[in-house]
């Protein structure tokens, strides 16, 4: 008997067809994301380095690293994403697989990478975690990106739960407090893509440690541009007024990314670790 396909895998298998048509939000999160993976990353120290994709989605991450001469995998939950990574990475090994339960020999990897919120779509984060440091060898790297909390986004959804929604956040004005109010890691719902898990940075931290990774840097995407509610630029186009701020705010984020003051309020925080 064939296993029901989870919620999520057909969430990204609807969204397969228009997943690379990027809205401003997420135009500047790979903008960033991609340009601090090239430099904290860049090529293999020698033929034959490994580097895994985990929640590869479309291919974004494995062809960058398939550029940069890895022998790159990639491994996602959606059949309707990896089909389209396959036609744009061809030659790459990509596999249907859940972060949770990676179908890997420990220590084969020199680098995995995990962005695009994965981490947010998976029921156990820990044990996620725990499977990408298992196929990490002693001394390899893992660049996550991951959805934070707290962040000026949740403020905003809780402005939409006392306007009536005015904002389209769709949260109900207690789960947003709670979500902004709360000291640890929360799950609360998005327009559009279900329940996401929010990690505080001290939770990030622990389970990775827990996993045998140690954190070494962070930087934090999206928090001077959430001074705009991000609802707002979940969308094709942004209004020439709009769009002009947004210009300006991204520039200003991009340049503040490693700060403490934007890994405290960011909505994606990125963090390179390492296995020991």
């Amino acid at each position: 008997m064939t296993p029901p396909r989870s919620s999520v895998a057909e969430l990204f298998d609807e969204m397969a067809a228009t997943y690379d048509d990027l809205e401003p939000w997420y135009r500047h999160l790979y903008t960033v994301l991609h340009a601090v993976l090239q430099a904290e990353i860049g090529s293999p120290p020698a033929a034959g380095g490994r580097a895994l994709d985990a929640g590869c989605g479309t291919g974004f991450q494995t062809r960058l690293l398939a550029d940069r001469v890895w022998r790159a995998h990639g491994t996602d939950i959606s059949a309707g994403l990896l089909a389209i990574a396959r036609e744009r990475i061809p030659g790459v090994d990509l596999t249907s697989a859940t972060v949770e339960a990676l179908p890997y020999r420990d220590g084969v990897f020199d680098v995995v990478v995990c962005c695009g919120s994965a981490l947010s779509f998976v029921d156990a984060p820990a044990r996620a975690l725990a499977e990408l440091g298992r196929v990490l060898r002693p001394g390899g790297r893992l660049f996550l990106e991951a959805e934070h909390r707290p962040s000026l986004d949740l403020a905003w959804a809780l402005v939409s739960g006392l306007t009536r929604n005015a904002l389209g956040y769709d949260i109900p004005l207690r789960q947003a407090w709670h979500a902004l109010a709360a000291r640890t890691s929360v799950r609360v719902p998005y327009p559009g893509y279900g329940l996401l898990n929010l990690f505080t940075t001290r939770d990030l931290r622990d389970m990775l440690k827990a996993g045998g990774l140690v954190t070494r840097r962070e930087w934090g995407v999206h928090s001077i541009t959430n001074v705009l509610p991000s609802t707002l630029l979940h969308r094709t186009r942004l209004p020439r007024p709009l769009a002009a701020v947004y210009r300006a705010l991204r520039r200003l984020d991009t340049a503040l990314a490693p700060t403490p003051p934007a890994r405290a309020l960011a909505n994606s925080l990125v963090i390179l670790a390492e296995r020991v």
